[in-house]
């Protein structure tokens, strides 16, 4: 178990490597386009999962919005301090 800020940091260096086999480099690659599709797909993966398939699925499907979203502040150069100023 890892929390937001371990996550957060994980993926920054992560996308540091460049390593063509991370998944987390390939769809970083793709740009604020090909990220932002995902968020929207993991988004309404959210929605359906707590609508009909309780609270086990439902937090799967949270976790990884949250990793696409993380995702998406690195293509967005978006720090962690930029968002917890806004919370």
């Amino acid at each position: 178990m890892k929390t937001f800020d371990e996550l957060y940091t994980e993926l920054r260096a992560k996308a540091a490597t460049s390593d063509p086999e991370s998944g987390t480099v390939r769809l970083l690659s793709g740009g604020v386009h090909a990220v932002g599709k995902k968020v929207v797909e993991e988004a309404a993966e959210v929605w359906m999962a707590a609508e009909h398939e309780g609270s086990e699925r439902t937090a799967e499907e949270i976790a990884q919005l949250v990793y696409h979203l993380q995702v998406m502040m690195l293509a967005a150069d978006v720090s962690l301090d930029d968002v917890y100023r806004r919370l």
